[in-house]
């Protein structure tokens, strides 16, 4: 398998000299394609601060990162926002909807910043929804749509321009419990069609429904217990 996802004594600080805070302490990470990863970290463990630079959210201060082929570390600004649109599908627990825009044209969006025709846009967004079972809301806007129906729309959204990683950030936070098992069935539904997923999470019980499971702790990847 290729690696989607590569780092190598990834580390992040912020501030300097005595006020220095070292987020990431050196991680060495690796998702291969076609993989169904969770993240997961107590708050302060460097879990959001990973999932930003994983996110080309952010960059990080030494080390280095891969993503689907392309270095990430030294990029501009331009060129970061570039491979998210491209290559990161993102899933937030906020969903992040355009309130005042279309379903279908919210799942748009992503391909309309790619440069990609109304037609064709149209078309994709389309059969993205009806991929993630809420097609018949296509011309709704998002107040008329539950939770996990917004969810739903944020998935295929992440999903328009077919990025190499699907990133997923608590997914179901905001979700009721029989709401968010569904949003996960759906994950592993994408999962099983080849698609590469990161779920970040602090739940023990949702990481466990991903094929590995990596934990951060104190800005390192903790080792298995009895790994030394």
């Amino acid at each position: 398998m290729s690696g989607i996802i590569e780092t190598q004594a990834l580390t992040k600080v912020y501030g300097a000299n005595g006020a220095a805070v070292h987020a990431l302490r050196g991680i060495d990470f690796r998702v291969e394609k076609g993989e169904f990863v969770a993240l997961i970290g107590p708050s302060g463990s460097g879990k959001s601060t990973l999932m930003a630079i994983l996110g080309c959210l952010d960059l990080p201060t030494t080390g280095t990162y891969t993503l689907d082929g392309s270095q990430v570390q030294g990029l501009s600004g331009g060129e970061l926002a570039k491979i998210r649109n491209e290559k990161i599908g993102f899933v937030f627990q906020s969903y992040n909807l355009l309130p005042k825009a279309s379903i279908c044209r919210n799942v748009e969006l992503p391909m309309l910043y790619a440069g990609v025709g109304r037609k064709e846009r149209r078309e994709r967004a389309l059969a993205l929804l009806e991929k993630v079972g809420i097609a018949d809301k296509a011309d709704k806007l998002p107040a008329t749509l539950s939770g996990g129906q917004k969810q739903r729309v944020a998935v295929a959204r992440a999903l328009a321009n077919e990025p190499a990683l699907l990133l997923a950030d608590e997914p179901t936070g905001a979700l009721d419990s029989r709401t968010g098992a569904e949003v996960l069935d759906l994950f592993r539904s994408l999962h099983e069609q080849g698609h590469t997923l990161l779920l970040v999470t602090h739940d023990p019980s949702i990481a466990s429904l991903a094929q590995r499971r990596v934990e951060i702790r104190d800005g390192l990847i903790a080792l298995p217990e009895g790994v030394a």
